[in-house]
């Protein structure tokens, strides 16, 4: 038998061993694993590298552990107010919102995600904004700095950023800088090694074992978290970078939401973060009252939820579910990309079929070609189905953001597609308050105004070329 038929069977019979084991022993979802065996099929040796690069799960055993979690009371917090909703004790100000205690219960069930009622949120859909912000809180910083970002460019804000926490660790603040290694792989070296030379600790989440060779591009960390003195949090969707202030002329205006925080939600941001440094870090956080210094500011209800690969639930997808399943008058949503599960596709058209006003937002401007299409293809089922759909023009719409019936919201991290809901780490604020909602929704009622209407008609006259990608980019969309 001549070699290249050799090497053709021996490739072929490899495949179908590997397509066994995506079936078998590594009981994916059924979509992504058919979605796998169609790659594989199709592009045999190309296949088995994108597999490698794109496909692998993460290992079963959990990666975020801290021995000392339990003095924080975590477990007793949440089993008390677990016993306060049971029995009917557990009581708001705001009755309206008593409505929505199995949305509490779920996250405090099975993401030991704290209910606190005593927060006070700034809310800002502009980086100039954000930045300033921040820059001002990390200059009035006395005690500690933890910030943890999925990008981090090597630009003007960049350097702003760490010229600022360098200038802070050089005072004596502990200074603490977490990255995601594969998202930041355009981050200096120089402007990192200027931190640590500063006082600074800076750690890559999920390095690669060859330096700048990173394969691992699935179970990325896609939190963006801050924490100062204990006492005040960031969260939300903008990243570091001079795009972030739209002054990147491939996206032009860069319009995304993210949350200052005041409030016991302080101290559940502080968790997740310590959390994650202690993966990456092997100079480990140790429990330290200091960095739980959140005072009460105000009466906005949030839950701060965290899901990823490690998790036994999609806990933020649970949360959107149930988010929009309670709807009665609306429901508003902004992603930059919309490839939900048929889970979430189902409660969205079911809320649009029971009468439910559903608005949806998404970019014009794509930065994922092939995302791109399969939101489009998605969108085409949300309009048969009477959602209104807004196609965003000024610049790149990034934000993560849902609101229901003027009563609660979600704004974070997390995008509404399946590597957001199973194979990033990503981490959500849920908010508990009708004037912060409502606040979000002026929001994007002025967002409107920079957008046009998809209509079903319209979506109906688009090109075969764009069929042709949709349909192309729908059947891979279980792993995009």
């Amino acid at each position: 038998m001549p070699i290249t038929q050799w090497i053709i069977t021996a490739i072929l019979v490899f495949n179908i061993v590997l397509s066994l084991a995506i079936v078998f022993l590594e009981r994916k979802d059924a979509r992504a694993s058919w979605a796998w065996i169609l790659v594989l099929t199709f592009l045999p040796l190309a296949g088995f590298i994108l597999y490698l690069i794109f496909g692998r799960k993460i290992s079963n055993k959990p990666i975020f552990t801290w021995d000392t979690k339990s003095k924080l009371g975590v477990k007793t917090a949440v089993q008390h107010q677990m016993r306060e909703i049971e029995n009917g004790t557990f009581v708001l100000e705001d009755e309206r919102l008593n409505d929505y205690k199995d949305l509490y219960y779920l996250h405090l069930r099975n993401n030991d995600a704290i209910f606190s009622y005593d927060n006070d949120v700034d809310i800002f859909t502009d980086g100039n904004r954000k930045f300033d912000s921040l820059l001002k809180d990390i200059d009035q910083a006395t005690d500690h700095i933890h910030l943890q970002y999925y990008i981090v460019r090597s630009d003007n804000l960049s350097k702003r950023l760490t010229d600022a926490l360098a200038r802070k660790a050089q005072e004596g603040v502990e200074v603490r800088f977490l990255y995601d290694d594969l998202g930041s792989r355009r981050f200096s070296k120089k402007l990192i090694r200027k931190m640590r030379h500063a006082g600074a600790e800076v750690e890559g989440f999920f390095p690669p074992l060859i330096p700048k060779v990173n394969l691992k591009i699935n179970h990325r960390n896609h939190r963006k978290i801050v924490v100062i003195d204990g006492e005040i949090g960031y969260i939300g969707g903008f990243n570091i970078g001079d795009e972030y202030l739209g002054e990147v002329e491939k996206f032009g205006y860069w319009r995304d939401t993210h949350l200052r925080i005041t409030g016991s939600a302080v101290n559940h941001l502080q968790t997740r973060f310590i959390l994650d440094w202690n993966q990456a870090s092997r100079n480990d956080i140790e429990y330290n009252e200091r960095y739980y210094a959140a005072k009460p500011a105000g009466k906005i209800g949030m839950q701060i939820v965290s899901s990823g690969p490690d998790s036994e639930w999609e806990q933020i997808k649970h949360g959107y579910i149930k988010m929009i399943m309670s709807a009665k008058d609306y429901v508003f949503i902004q992603t930059p990309y919309f490839i939900p599960d048929e889970s979430l596709l189902d409660a969205v058209k079911i809320a649009c079929l029971s009468g439910v006003d559903v608005r949806i937002m998404i970019p014009n401007k794509p930065d994922h070609p092939f995302v791109y299409w399969a939101t489009y293809s998605y969108i085409g089922e949300l309009l048969q189905s009477g959602a209104t759909v807004y196609i965003y023009q000024r610049g790149f719409l990034h934000a993560k953001m849902i609101v229901v019936d003027s009563k609660i919201a979600s704004v974070g991290t997390a995008n509404i597609d399946v590597r957001s809901f199973s194979l990033n780490f990503e981490v959500n604020a849920f908010l508990y308050n009708e004037t912060l909602a409502e606040m979000l929704v002026d929001e994007f009622e002025k967002d409107m105004d920079y957008a046009t209407v998809l209509t079903y008609e319209m979506y109906q006259q688009r090109p075969r070329i764009i069929r042709f990608k949709e349909a192309i980019a729908r059947l891979i969309s279980p792993i995009l």
